[in-house]
């Protein structure tokens, strides 16, 4: 029976228990590619995906922030579970923004039951490089959708998976497919150098029907907190990814002695005041990359109670700058704390490159570079991100 949480503070501490788990074996499953497939049971048993459901109907409704804080807690045990549940959490979200009342009604009841969310949201390249957009025509009273998608993450581990696809005139949907309907496949092809256990790999449609009443209208005109809450996401990811870096370096850090030899005696590396300086600068970038991300949520909240334009724009920037630092922290404590010890940090038992290889690979998805600028376009020009979904 799926737990259902009923408080922010509840959410926090579900989210720390699972994260000492999950903590245990990620070392292994990353180094021998083991799918966590009982970790990711046991997150939908906890009652952590149903967390952002509305009070309204039946759900905790978290804070924003408390969401990030959650994914923080999960990507700093293991980066790649994490990663999973990011989709689930962004089309929950995309029903509250979209989805019709009796749409909402079903998959938050759905969502409540513990049911898994995927992902079949980027169109894959053909031959020419060109994405071949997935298409849904009209077909007995519902429609008929073919099309490769790639990147679609938690899609192995769904229930239900989401599809993005065009109508006739070019238009998004977005329909909400059972993950063993007949002529959907699931791929395990993903072969990235990090992340390596998040099943990011392909979700071939093969004239798959879908009834009118599970599709939905991807997006809208106007201002929307939609983008920002997506990217809060991804930067929880990356601080929890820093995070988890950051402790396991000072394990390890704590047990190592340099020198040692006739006339030099041993002395404990953590008693070096340039190490300790140099590992405190990386704990400064990660707790600016918390309170950023913490602050990010608090002002997607602001916007959405109150969505003026203005407001939803602050919290656009306020996202790119939380993106932002979380990419620097994630990349710099990754790696430069091997700096502070010697080459038996990178024996391959450890398997420590394991955080520098997800933080590479997922700060890739969405370039530090585009939030800078976004920041410096705002605060120079006065001009803001796009705050409605792309």
């Amino acid at each position: 029976m799926t737990h259902v949480i009923k408080t922010d503070e509840e959410a926090v501490e579900v989210a720390r228990d699972l994260a000492r788990d999950f903590a245990q074996g990620a070392a292994r499953r990353d180094a021998e590619r083991i799918l966590p497939v009982a970790e990711i049971a046991a997150l939908s048993e906890s009652g952590l995906l149903g967390i952002t459901v509305p009070a309204a109907h039946g759900g905790a409704g978290v804070r924003t922030a408390t969401l990030g804080a959650v994914i923080r807690l999960l990507s700093a045990a293991d980066g790649s579970i994490g990663q999973i549940p990011q989709n689930h959490f962004w089309y929950v979200d995309s029903i509250r923004e979209h989805g019709t009342p009796a749409q909402q009604a079903f998959f938050y009841a759905e969502v409540l039951r513990g049911r898994q969310l995927g992902n079949a949201a980027v169109d894959g390249r053909g031959p020419d490089g060109t994405r071949e957009r997935a298409r849904l025509r009209p077909h007995d009273e519902g429609f008929l959708i073919s099309g490769r998608k790639i990147y679609s993450t938690g899609a192995l581990f769904a229930h239900w998976i989401p599809v993005i696809a065009l109508d006739a005139d070019d238009l998004h949907h977005t329909a909400f497919v059972p993950r063993d309907t007949p002529g959907l496949t699931v791929v395990d092809d993903w072969d990235g150098i990090g992340q390596r256990t998040t099943a990011s790999g392909t979700v071939v449609l093969e004239d798959v029907y879908v009834p009118a009443d599970r599709v939905m209208p991807g997006r809208r005109d106007g201002v929307s907190t939609f983008r920002s809450f997506g990217l809060l996401i991804h930067a929880a990811i990356d601080t929890g990814i820093a995070e988890g870096a950051l402790a396991d370096a000072a394990a390890f850090l704590r047990g190592y002695t340099k020198g040692g030899w006739p006339g030099n005696e041993a002395t404990k590396v953590v008693e070096d005041p340039v190490v300790v300086q140099r590992f405190g600068e990386l704990a400064v970038l990660t707790r600016a990359a918390r309170a950023l991300l913490e602050s990010a949520g608090d002002a997607i909240d602001r916007a959405r109670a109150n969505p003026l334009e203005s407001v939803v724009d602050e919290a656009a920037v306020a996202m790119a700058a939380a993106r932002a630092q979380a990419d620097r922290a994630a990349l710099r404590v990754t790696s430069e704390w091997y700096e502070l010890a010697g080459a038996s940090a990178a024996l391959r038992p450890l398997n420590l490159d394991r955080h520098w290889r997800n933080a590479r690979t997922h700060t890739v998805h969405d370039p530090r570079r585009a939030k800078v600028h976004d920041v410096g376009n705002y605060h120079l020009n006065g001009i803001a991100p796009r705050s409605f979904p792309r």
